[in-house]
């Protein structure tokens, strides 16, 4: 079996290799998966450099999300073989991997290998941040990194909830596309300053903003932040941590709380995950939201999909496929 692997933290284009390793063998409560597509998430990027929230264990293989066919089924035989599923696993740049039977979810038939691999971390944290925010019709948000596979569907979801929508890009042609899926203002941030267009659409000041990025851009988004509002921190694709200005914090009354994924999954009932999954793929299946692909590449090739994936102003997710 080939895997994608790395045996110290550092840049992907550094650190990882493909290995040969022994078809991993499924305990009672797993199945054992052959691996067709996963996307590249930033988090995989991170994890790689040992800057995500989850520490390899050395050595590891890359990537959290794919999509596979059920190659061999645990002792209660819930799904069949051949059954396609979605997974979330630490590793899955590689050809099998074996997870617990309740961890995977069917994959819809009309649904593409394409679609289904980056079906789960994005959709559903997009839904989930906006679930979370209580942010209804009328209200106005503001998300940093709009281009993101992540930002491109918060735009769609919240226009469906009448929400206003600005975002920030760092490309000028990308503004174009996000008008299209809804946004009510794309900001420019190389040319364009925050703030003033922000002061300019909404008087009053944004209920609400979603961070990807960090830095001196999220500092910059809590500053159109309205009266009472708040800042859901959800990435940091800068690298670098939020300066908070205090005062600001102190005087509007505002509130910086963090987002992660995961620990929405495990503090939410079974009924509200079940809805969530319910909602972002029948959206998925009948095209109300889109997700973008930008090239695919065999595992062999993993070096030169991480090197379009680095690609400045990339429309659309780059996958790994193995078929």
């Amino acid at each position: 079996m080939k895997q994608v692997i790395f045996e110290q933290t550092g840049l992907p284009k550094d650190v990882l290799k493909m290995v040969e390793a022994p078809m991993p063998e499924p305990k009672a409560h797993e199945v054992r998966i052959q691996v067709l597509a996963r996307n590249i998430n930033p988090s995989d990027i991170m994890f790689v450099q040992g800057l995500y929230g989850i520490q390899p264990k050395l050595p590891s293989s890359a990537g959290f999300e794919a999509v596979g066919l059920i190659e061999t089924t645990d002792s209660t035989s819930v799904f069949p073989v051949g059954t396609r599923v979605i997974f979330t696993a630490i590793g899955t740049w590689k050809e099998y991997v074996c997870v617990p039977v309740n961890s995977v979810i069917p994959v819809p038939k009309n649904m593409s290998n394409e679609m289904a691999c980056q079906a789960f971390v994005n959709p559903l944290t997009a839904y989930a941040m906006l679930e979370a925010s209580g942010l209804k019709e009328g209200d106005t948000l503001l998300i940093t990194a709009g281009a993101s596979a992540w930002g491109k569907l918060v735009i769609q979801m919240a226009k469906q909830k009448g929400i206003w929508v600005a975002a920030t890009v760092r490309q000028a042609p990308q503004k174009k596309h996000l008008y299209d899926l809804g946004a009510n203002l794309v900001i420019d941030t190389e040319n364009e300053k925050v703030s003033r267009l922000i002061r300019e659409h909404v008087h009053n000041g944004i209920q609400a903003v979603f961070d990807a990025v960090g830095g001196t851009l999220a500092a910059q988004a809590l500053s159109c932040l309205a009266v009472g509002g708040t800042m859901h921190v959800f990435g940091l694709l800068s690298l670098e941590n939020i300066p908070l200005n205090s005062g600001l914090l102190i005087f509007k009354d505002l509130t910086v709380k963090g987002f992660w994924l995961s620990s929405w999954m495990e503090n939410t009932s079974p009924e509200t995950r079940k809805t969530a999954i319910k909602t972002v793929f029948e959206h998925l299946s009948k095209e109300s939201i889109q997700v973008d692909v930008a090239s695919t590449f065999p595992l062999e090739k993993f070096q030169e999909a991480i090197r379009a994936y680095e690609t400045p102003g990339r429309n659309g997710k780059i996958l790994i496929v193995s078929y």
